[in-house]
């Protein structure tokens, strides 16, 4: 798959490392490509630093959402013509003393904060997933073939959780699907799943 990674911080640029290790290519995104030279020499693989504008305009089959919450309302206006009907990863968090009211208005609201990513991009097929996991263990823990993590997953359609599911599980994690993206306050900070680098098993008790 060709995968745009929007947001090249830890979760985006490890995340990005790992599938372009497992074949797919992937295009690094942030404000400031030029800073992420170092990034791509790190990748084995198929991967390239490009501007956010360039990245949503590639045709990606994937794009995975890692900015903080507060760049989301700007991204899904600017780049509106260019993400319909592809498949959108959030793992975004909403963390109002660092994203402001934007991010408390939407954890004081009836709707979680996938549904909110989902509304804004509201052309594309929205998926959720990789926003509990401590950036230190994506790096760390990913490949394992025995005493994987699970990841807790949720999306929209057929398409966005086949996709989802693959490229959790194309660097050796396990992959939990949640549900439909009502069922992801589960995954929001503070939240039962958030924070939990666990096995299936566990992880599947934890949402009992």
């Amino acid at each position: 798959m060709k995968i745009g990674v929007i947001g090249s911080g830890n979760i985006g640029g490890n995340l990005g490392k790992h599938w372009a290790k497992a074949g797919h290519e992937v295009l690094f995104s942030s404000r400031h490509p030029e800073q992420l030279g170092d990034l791509v020499r790190e990748c084995e693989g198929n991967a390239k630093a490009v501007s956010v504008a360039e990245a949503f305009e590639a045709n990606a089959d994937v794009y995975l959402l890692a900015t903080p919450f507060k760049a989301i309302d700007e991204l899904a206006e600017l780049y509106a013509g260019e993400y319909g009907d592809r498949v959108i990863i959030d793992a975004t968090n909403p963390y109002p003393e660092r994203d402001g009211k934007m991010a408390k208005d939407v954890k004081e609201s009836n709707r979680n904060a996938s549904e909110y990513i989902a509304m804004k991009f509201n052309t594309a097929k929205t998926a959720k997933a990789f926003n509990t996991i401590h950036a230190e263990h994506l790096k760390n823990r990913a490949w394992r073939t025995n005493d994987k993590i699970a990841i807790p997953f949720a999306a929209q359609d057929a398409d966005s959780s086949a996709k989802t599911k693959q490229l959790i599980e194309d660097i050796g994690f396990d992959s939990v699907y949640v549900g439909d993206l009502t069922k992801t306050k589960q995954m929001d900070p503070d939240q039962k799943l958030y924070g939990k680098s666990v096995g299936r098993q566990e992880l599947e008790d934890l949402m009992r």
